[in-house]
């Protein structure tokens, strides 16, 4: 296993520039983190030259990067604005390599109203599934999340129901696209986030480990606190052999103390999870 964060609870800040990315890179180190997650928001402006400078701000600060989150809106009802979305993602995957990253966080896109279901499931598989073809070869990976609503949308995300979320996975399977299975968003939208898992799990490359206070609702709270079955997801996801990157989406909004405690109880779980099997 791996460790990373995105760090949610420091958006505004970076993104307004009052908090450096190699600011964000130097925690990273200090706390352990394996590499540090980056939004795509963070590259101001949105340039692979400006990604390779930040790159070496990165680097100079012990630190690289493990996962960029994007939010490409495939299920857009213009088709040219979809077919403007696929060409930024495609962009945006040559920014995440110039930074360094192995994966990129990819969404199906937003619940507009105009977009009824069977039609949004179709453009979703169709855009996603282009976007993995167009990048083929690169050094870095597109992996799909079950979403929630980030604040750079108007409307939730389209996938947001698990139903939805499972029909566009098996409709991208033949492109090989990954899956980012989100922690927090499956216990507060699936009525059952292990069943969820599991329907997935072959395909699972990153985990966001992610938590909430309810179900029906996202809302963040520190990483262990809520209701989100991390621990059991964790043992799923060692008996399975998975061994792949963490990356906490931290917003609990408590600053450095906040990412330090999340980290703790994530390699708790971790290595309780890795030790249960001995036990049985």
């Amino acid at each position: 296993m791996r460790l990373s964060c995105l760090p949610v609870s420091f958006f505004a800040e970076i993104i307004d520039g009052r908090m450096p990315v190699a600011e964000w890179a130097r925690m990273g180190r200090a706390l352990g983190l394996d590499a540090i997650d980056l939004s795509i928001l963070f590259v101001q402006p949105r340039t692979v030259e400006q990604a390779r400078n930040l790159r070496r701000q990165i680097e100079d600060a012990g630190s690289r990067v493990a996962m960029i989150t994007t939010y490409p809106d495939f299920t857009h009802p213009d088709a040219a604005q979809r077919r403007e979305e696929l060409s930024l993602a495609i962009e945006t995957v040559h920014i995440a390599e110039a930074l360094g990253a192995e994966l990129i966080r990819v969404a199906a896109g937003q619940a507009h109203p105009a977009t009824g279901r069977a039609e949004g499931i179709g453009w979703a598989v169709e855009g996603l599934s282009r976007l993995v073809e167009a990048v083929r070869g690169a050094p870095v990976r597109p992996v799909y999340e079950n979403h929630a609503k980030p604040g750079a949308w108007e409307y939730t995300d389209f996938s947001t129901p698990p139903e939805i979320f499972l029909e566009i996975a098996r409709g991208t399977a033949p492109s090989g696209l990954g899956i980012n299975f989100d922690t927090g968003n499956a216990a507060a939208f699936a009525a059952d986030p292990l069943a969820l898992l599991d329907q997935v799990l072959d395909r699972v490359v990153s985990v966001h480990v992610a938590d909430t206070a309810a179900f029906g609702e996202l809302k963040p709270v520190p990483i262990g606190t809520g209701i989100a079955p991390i621990p059991a997801i964790m043992e799923r996801l060692v008996k399975s052999g998975w061994d792949g990157w963490l990356c906490m989406e931290e917003a609990s909004f408590q600053g450095q103390a906040g990412i330090d405690a999340a980290a703790r109880f994530v390699r708790t779980a971790w290595q309780r999870a890795c030790a249960a099997p001995a036990h049985r």
